[in-house]
């Protein structure tokens, strides 16, 4: 059973605080933490794994996010909604249940008086040592806010605080948005690597990628099943990415 399956279920003993701490507990409601010392010394109550404790974070910060992100210009529109709405139907494939929980998660960090930097800073904290969900992070984060095609400069200025505080460099960031935008060279991009490497240096830095975004590998990190697929097209990006640039340069 997923983490979904287990909170839905009535499954006790995650706590987590901070504004992401606090969505979980709007969304999923507090009777588990009231319920939570009596149910485990009867030895009913259940904890969730600890990377079923990091899919629940990363599953809530990403749609708490995306929340703030919608409200950077002081009002939610119709588009935003929609293109968040989009993103779970088409982008993850959440079925009815699963996209009511992301919607309640949406609402409830709507009205959260927690701000983007304190949400985007916790999430930091909780996955700092597993860099390939800090970069899906802010490819959700660019692939929805570039749904339309554009910025608005309320939400790049938000964008590029989620960059200082993931300590993304420059191309790491650029190598991100080049998917969503019109950019030179954006197979280089995708692998971090440039016109001016050797094919050996492209190859390596191919192959260090390809083995640390395999889907298997992230999900084994705390990468929420439901966002599995988006891990998938990452990947086939990078293969993507490299096999254009091999038949360009005739690389062996």
């Amino acid at each position: 059973m997923s983490w979904l399956g287990k909170v839905i279920g009535g499954t006790i003993g995650f706590a987590m605080g901070g504004p992401i701490g606090a969505i979980a507990g709007a969304v999923f409601g507090h009777a588990f933490d009231r319920n939570e010392e009596r149910l485990l010394q009867s030895g009913s109550g259940k904890r969730l794994s600890n990377v079923e404790e990091s899919q629940f974070a990363f599953f809530i910060g990403a749609f708490s996010m995306l929340a703030k992100l919608a409200q950077a210009d002081g009002r939610v529109t119709r588009e935003e909604i929609e293109s968040v709405e989009r993103f779970m139907v088409y982008d993850l494939n959440l079925n009815v249940e699963s996209r009511q929980i992301a919607t309640n998660i949406f609402q409830a960090a709507m009205k959260s008086p927690g701000t983007f930097q304190e949400f985007t800073s916790q999430f930091y904290e909780r996955f700092r040592f597993q860099p390939q969900l800090l970069d899906l992070m802010m490819d959700i984060m660019l692939r929805v806010s570039l749904s339309d095609g554009s910025f608005n400069e309320a939400e790049e200025r938000l964008i590029l605080d989620a960059k200082r505080i993931f300590h993304f460099s420059e191309s790491q960031y650029h190598a991100i948005k080049s998917r969503y935008i019109d950019a030179v060279d954006k197979y280089y991009t995708i692998l971090g690597s440039s016109r001016d490497d050797t094919d050996d240096e492209i190859k390596s830095k191919y192959r260090s990628l390809v083995k640390e975004y395999h889907p298997d590998k992230i999900a084994s990190k705390g990468l929420p099943e439901e966002f599995i697929k988006l891990a998938e097209e990452k990947f086939r990006e990078i293969q993507e990415a490299f096999d254009t640039i091999r038949q360009e340069r005739n690389m062996k």
